[in-house]
Formats: structure tokens, C-alpha cells, sequence
């Protein structure tokens, strides 16, 4: 009788971002100061882009949120102007992700409003909004923006409806939503879309992980396990796998994983800790990275996820010794891709009233633009209008390369064609001259010199081209000249496209070789 031998391998798993580490911001790059709420919701209190941060503030009498720019750093002026319309608490707050100087806020006095950000920043207490949104019974407890279609927003509160806004409508006070999702026997705790906005999927206090089609409200799939109590749920990307943090049967924090089209049964859960505070999930899908950060906990752990078992593998925590009450996330065409920084983290420290950068960043020694770590992500154009995807029409987002000196591509036909790049079809422009028609150019102008000014400033210039005309100065020379700047943005703007569509399509060959390689190394080693 012959016996063989078994012999053990240790399984090792290559990854790029195996190394990657938190770099935590020095105090003098913090923001010192800053009177941060002390509401006991669970929700991120942060909104960040590349041009501004926004931190829900504790004041009294009403509620009041503040906006600085992302360089004003140190020491806050306590008498900083604040953003103070509301009657009550503000509970959530979300930039447009299309337009930088666009933002949302819902209170407890069951109002959602939408608010102007001037370019330099709020100079003085800012107490009228662009659009009022009245419809919720009860206070309003979270915000989401559609990913793709812009000016589509959502709403939800203590009245456990979901209402979607579309904000393209002309009145200022809008009573009426385009449509009310009432499928929730109890309060949303989280909602997330998919990366095309056909899906969505939310959390409630009934246990119950759902996914809906969210233009006509249907309910698709509907998860209830006895052994996970949810509390936030996240789409994956394009991995078609949700992720929700919650706790055990036996109050362990907990993860699970699931098949979108199936909720019946996770694919995978681990717990993680015997701790109370609430898990935060951010997922970024341009690395396949997962981030679970701790309400109250300083640490912050790091996975990759794969769509193959066993789908979840950690990397390492990052460890810190002060206590986070909630998070900001800056959006990708924000990072500092000269660093190799893949996510950055705006920590709110709460008893040092410090709001602490926290830059996750892959270790390289070469200091060129890394493809392989930057793919094409989400830009900061719309793929489609409210309309058309109300009407039924589902879009990807438009993408961009985060390489220095690439263009940021055009929202969808409807903006871009008339009047130049981002220009007086800019939603901003647009709104500016409702309120003041006969100042419609120079507000383009001014917004312009704005974003200018801005960009300037900014670490990483991934945007407009530096070449651009200087636009006049004077009312004069905006009525005078106004014709000919119209054929020539139209010109530039085909331009840019063409430029754009070539920079795309090389950054997919290298892509594309970059796989080739990949799978000959793999073949290669076995």
C-alpha cells in the first residue's frame, strides 16, 4: 500500500495595493476649531470636493452647516460665515457631484434645500436657498444625488418615504416630488445607488436590506436574515454585490456580502469586533478597495474585493488614536496622483473639534503618473439630463483620466452644445439668471473667472485647457463681443472633444496591455 505524501503551500496573493498606508494630515494642514455637531445621528456629517469642505455645526437656534475651502486650513475663525437656513438641526449635507458649487442639506424642520455656493466661498451667512423642497411630514434624516443624471436628487425621513426631486423644475419652493417610494415599514438607515443609477438599495430599521428600481419605485429584492441586523448597505460597483455592515444575533459588529439578485442568503459574513459604534462602509471601484471605518473607533480597516470566492481580503488597519464621529470622502479627480494617493479620508475629531486629512496612499518609488493604480474614473459631467432619465433611458458615467493636463470631458449633449464648455448652459449659470436676467453674461463671466481662480490653486490640475481665452472684462465688451464668443467656444468645444476621445482611447490600449501582461505573468508563474 502506497502512501502519498500531501504537500503544503502557503497561498500568497499578489496585490498592488497590498502596502497601501494611511498618511495622517500634519496640524497645520488640519482644520483647527471647528464647532463640529453634536447630533447623535449616524450619518458621515462631512461633504467634500475638490473646491470645498462642508461640516454640519452645532449653533443654536435652527441649524446651520459651514463651507470652506479645502486650502483653508488651520485655525477657523469661530465667527466663520455659515450656511443657516434652516429651522431645525441639519441632519445630512451631499455636494452635487456635478456641479462644485452645488450642495444639499436636510433638517428636522422637514425641508430639504438646495444652496448657491459663491466661487470665493460663503463671505457672509448665506440664509436663502436656490430650491426648497417641501413634501416629507416629518423630519428628513438622509440625501443622495443621482450618480448619472444631473439635478435628480433623493430624499428620505421619519415619515419612511424616499422621494425623488427633480431639481431642473422652475419653481423655487417644489411641494411636489416626481415620485414617493413607500415600500419602508420604518426608518431608512442608508441608501446607495449602483454605478449606473438603476438600482437602489437601502437599509431600515425593519431589518431589511431592499433593492428597488428607483424611477418607478418597484421592488426587486428584498433581504431579511435573522442573523444580520443592517445599518448601512453599499453597491459594489460593477461587481453586482452589495456590502452591509450591521450586527450579529449575539451583538457582534458584523459585514456581510451579498448577490444582488439574490438576498436571500449571504455570500459571506465576518465579524469583526464586539464594539457598539457604527461601521461606515466606503468603497472605491477603481481599486476594488473597501474601507470600514468606526463610528468612535480611530482605526480604519482596508480590504480588496475580487468577484470570485472568497471575495473579501483584508490588507491591514490603519490605527489612530482619536475617535472619528464622521467621515468625508473626497471624490477621485481630487487626489494628489503625484503622491500615488488612491483615497482620502476627512476625519471629524470631535473632542479636539479637528477636522484631520487622512490620505491612503500606494507606495512607489517612481515619482511619473502611475496608469495602473489611476483607471479611467467618474468625472464631474453628467451623463444625461433629469428628463431623459426619467423617460426611462439608463447611462454609465462619463469618465475621465486623472493623468495632469487631460480634459475633463462634456456633461451630456443638452449642456454642452449651445453654449460652450460648461458655459450658459451650466446648471450654476442657469440659475443665476433666473434670479438676475439681465446679468446672465456677466454671471458667466464672473463664474468663470471663478473657476479659474480655483483651479489654479488646486494641487492636481486635471481640468480645463490653460490655453483659454481671457473672457472681457467689461458689460460692454460681454454684449459687444458676445456672437463671436459663441462660434468660438462651439469650435473649441469640438476641439476638446476630439482631444478627448483620443486621450480615452490611449488610455484603454494601456490598459488593455497592462491585462495582456498580466495574464502572461500568471500563466508564466504556473
Amino acid at each position: 500500500m502506497t502512501v502519498s505524501k500531501m504537500t503544503w503551500r502557503p497561498q500568497y496573493r499578489s496585490s498592488k495595493f497590498r502596502h497601501v498606508f494611511g498618511k495622517a494630515a500634519t496640524k497645520e494642514n488640519c482644520y483647527d476649531g471647528v464647532p463640529i455637531t453634536r447630533s447623535v445621528h449616524d450619518n458621515h456629517f462631512c461633504a467634500v470636493n475638490p473646491r470645498f469642505i462642508a461640516v454640519i455645526t452645532e449653533c443654536a437656534g435652527g441649524g446651520a452647516f459651514l463651507v470652506l475651502s479645502v486650502h483653508h486650513t488651520g485655525k477657523v475663525d469661530p465667527l466663520h460665515p455659515k450656511v443657516s437656513g434652516h429651522r431645525g438641526n441639519v441632519l445630512d449635507i451631499k455636494w452635487n457631484p456635478f456641479n462644485d458649487f452645488c450642495i444639499a442639506s436636510c433638517s428636522e424642520d422637514s425641508t430639504v434645500k438646495v444652496w448657491d455656493i459663491p466661487p470665493h466661498g460663503v463671505l457672509k451667512n448665506l440664509t436663502v436657498p436656490w430650491k426648497e423642497l417641501q413634501g416629507h411630514s416629518r423630519r428628513v434624516g438622509l440625501i443622495e444625488w443621482h450618480p448619472t443624471a444631473n439635478n435628480v436628487l433623493f430624499s428620505t425621513g421619519y415619515d419612511y418615504q424616499v422621494m425623488i426631486w427633480n431639481l431642473d423644475s422652475p419653481e423655487a419652493v417644489i411641494k411636489n416630488p416626481v415620485r414617493t417610494i413607500s415600500h419602508h415599514t420604518d426608518v431608512v438607515l442608508s441608501m446607495s445607488f449602483n454605478t449606473d443609477g438603476s438600482r437602489l438599495a437601502t437599509s431600515c430599521k425593519d431589518k431589511k436590506i431592499r433593492v428597488l428600481e428607483p424611477r418607478t419605485g418597484n421592488l426587486l429584492q428584498e433581504a431579511n436574515c435573522k442573523n444580520h441586523k443592517a445599518s448601512k448597505v453599499l453597491f459594489l460597483g460593477n461587481l453586482k454585490m452589495l456590502l452591509s455592515t450591521g450586527s450579529s444575533r449575539w451583538n457582534h459588529r458584523q459585514m456581510a456580502l451579498w448577490d444582488q439578485e439574490d438576498l436571500d442568503v449571504p455570500l459571506l459574513q465576518e465579524d469583526l469586533d464586539g464594539s457598539s459604534g457604527v461601521l461606515f462602509p466606503f468603497y472605491d471601484p477603481d481599486t476594488h478597495m473597501l474601507y470600514i471605518a468606526g463610528k468612535g473607533d480611530g482605526n480604519i480597516r482596508y480590504y480588496e474585493i475580487s468577484s470570485e470566492k472568497p471575495y473579501l481580503h483584508f490588507l491591514t488597519e490603519y490605527r489612530s488614536h482619536t475617535p472619528q464621529k464622521g467621515m468625508g470622502i473626497m471624490p477621485k479627480r481630487g487626489l494628489d496622483v503625484s503622491s500615488c494617493e488612491v483615497f482620502r479620508f476627512y476625519k471629524l475629531v470631535t473632542i479636539k473639534a479637528l477636522i484631520e486629512p487622512l490620505s491612503m496612499i500606494v507606495p512607489r518609488r517612481s515619482e511619473s503618473y502611475q496608469d495602473d493604480i489611476y483607471p479611467m474614473t467618474a468625472a464631474s459631467a453628467a451623463a444625461m439630463s433629469a428628463e431623459e432619465w426619467l423617460s426611462g433611458i439608463n447611462k454609465g458615467p462619463v469618465l475621465q483620466s486623472l493623468k495632469p493636463g487631460s480634459r475633463v470631458p462634456d456633461s451630456y449633449p443638452e449642456l454642452s452644445s449651445g453654449l460652450g464648455s460648461k458655459g450658459l448652459g451650466n446648471s450654476l449659470g442657469t440659475r443665476r439668471s433666473q434670479s438676475r436676467p439681465g446679468q446672465l453674461q456677466l454671471a458667466y463671466i464672473q463664474d468663470q473667472l471663478g473657476n479659474k481662480e480655483c483651479r489654479s490653486k488646486t494641487s492636481v490640475s486635471n481640468g480645463q485647457d490653460p490655453t483659454l481665452c481671457s473672457p472681457p472684462k467689461t458689460e460692454n465688451e460681454v454684449w459687444g463681443g458676445f456672437d463671436l464668443r459663441l462660434k468660438f467656444h462651439k469650435q473649441q468645444e469640438e476641439i476638446r472633444r476630439l482631444r478627448e476621445m483620443l486621450n480615452q482611447r490611449d488610455v484603454r490600449i494601456k490598459q488593455l496591455e497592462l491585462e495582456i501582461n498580466n495574464v502572461r505573468n500568471s500563466q508564466g508563474s504556473h
